[in-house]
């Protein structure tokens, strides 16, 4: 299930209707916004970069209808008074995007010792402030399996969608050099996926898979982690961090045009010209593709219907 806010299709002013001007022109069959639930993609806000209202609001009005959810990144909401951050939630909301708190449960969980006291007045002035996803971390934190998990409980009775993020890399989060993460060292791909069964069992609305030790900070991607968990998660349930367009490009060119992923917000358009199939680098211009029939596929169940007239399909 995704979430959205009121939404309307950016209209065009020389076309009534508000269809695009170039539709007569092949491109991939893409679900639309408000029935997405694969191919979703969330773009990181402000942290790197300063996102202003105006700037989001602009942002979305052009680019929106690519653009599923809202990240803060490093807990930079924390640091805006209430009517500005709630300015920019109000935002993303009004163009029918989710809004994430990136991963500052891992500075909240560090500083009050696991209280539940804290961690449950963090969950509700969330909730109060208009957050839909929150995001389970513990890239810099050694923390049981089974509280994990029950932080994902927790999270789901406050009313907020947990999105555990859960990757093989010790200490990642904080933009440490390649040689600094190599001698942290890596967990074993199996440690990822049998805690993201886990979680999703107890509720979780979707597992974020950390990029670093995989694409990010790395002498060579770990493409051998990256084809386990594609094996042994659903696809509907995983979202790839891949904020550099060669990681993204990757993730397209061997999952389809339909998988989540995790961006900057400076690379939305990028991103929607190669799910759509419109371009490309050399290795994916033109190699792009999805068929219309799939959505049917879906709606199906997944399972092919016998004996029904193919126009039917």
């Amino acid at each position: 299930m995704t979430i959205r806010g009121n939404y309307t299709s950016p209209a065009n002013p020389s076309s009534p209707s508000g269809a695009h001007p170039f539709a007569f022109l092949p491109a991939n069959a893409l679900e639309p916004k408000t029935t997405r639930t694969k191919g979703l993609t969330e773009i990181r806000g402000l942290y790197y970069a300063p996102v202003t209202k105006t700037y989001l609001d602009e942002l979305l009005k052009d680019w929106g209808e690519y653009v599923d959810g809202v990240k803060f990144a490093g807990g930079a909401f924390s640091l805006m008074p209430e009517d500005r951050l709630r300015a920019l939630i109000d935002t993303a909301h009004a163009h029918g995007c989710y809004v994430s708190t990136g991963s500052f449960i891992e500075r909240v969980l560090s500083t009050s010792g696991g209280s539940k006291a804290v961690i449950s007045k963090y969950f509700t002035a969330c909730k109060n402030m208009g957050f839909d996803v929150l995001e389970i971390s513990s890239g810099f934190l050694s923390i049981p399996t089974d509280d994990w998990a029950s932080l994902i409980e927790f999270t789901a009775a406050h009313g907020l969608k947990p999105k555990p993020e859960v990757g093989i890399q010790w200490g990642a989060g904080g933009d440490a050099s390649v040689e600094e993460l190599e001698s942290a060292g890596t967990r074993d791909p199996k440690w990822l996926i049998d805690r993201a069964k886990a979680f999703i069992d107890a509720g979780a609305y979707m597992i974020m898979i950390e990029s670093e030790g995989i694409t990010e900070n790395v002498k060579n991607w770990r493409t051998d982690v990256i084809s386990a968990v594609t094996s042994a998660l659903p696809a509907e349930k995983i979202m790839f961090e891949a904020a550099d367009p060669d990681v993204f490009a990757y993730y397209i060119q061997n999952q389809g045009a339909r998988a989540n992923l995790f961006i900057d917000h400076s690379q939305i358009v990028q991103l929607a010209c190669l799910r759509r199939g419109i371009w490309g680098t050399g290795s994916t211009f033109a190699r792009v593709v999805t068929f219309e029939g799939a959505g049917e596929h879906l709606r199906k169940g997944g399972r092919a219907v016998h004996g029904e007239p193919a126009e039917k399909y």
